[in-house]
């Protein structure tokens, strides 16, 4: 029982801790007239961009191209864990847990770099650096 109340509590503290960032606007400056977000619309742009690797599905949604040694943000939407391995083992190697977020580094060589899932082997992409 107190388990399940403390579940409880927890999940009541994220559910008010999301509402609150969402519902918290920026303020612009009457003086300066720029805009200044919050900072969960900061993290929430970074998720999303251009060098970013979404996992939904069991599939990889891979962005066109990324810069050489560019921070690449991956986010697993899925329950499984999944890995960004590249095929040939040296470039980047990840493990994003079930509904998480993590980073690597992009090679700092141009060129394409074909990765799987090292759980799931039908799970394949390339990563492209230019």
């Amino acid at each position: 029982m107190k388990t399940y109340r403390t579940a409880i509590i927890a999940a009541a503290a994220a559910i008010l801790l999301l509402v609150a960032g969402c519902s918290s606007g920026g303020s612009t400056s009457p003086s300066s007239g720029t805009s200044q977000p919050p900072a969960a619309s900061a993290s929430a742009s970074a998720s999303t961009s251009a060098d970013a690797i979404l996992i939904k599905d069991f599939t990889f949604m891979a962005p066109a191209s990324v810069a050489p040694g560019a921070t690449v943000t991956v986010t697993n939407t899925d329950s499984q864990a999944h890995t960004v391995t590249s095929d040939d083992g040296a470039s980047f190697d990840v493990t994003i847990q079930g509904g998480a977020t993590a980073t690597f580094t992009a090679p700092s060589t141009p060129g394409s770099f074909a990765f799987h899932c090292t759980f799931h082997r039908n799970m394949h992409a390339t990563l492209v650096v230019k």
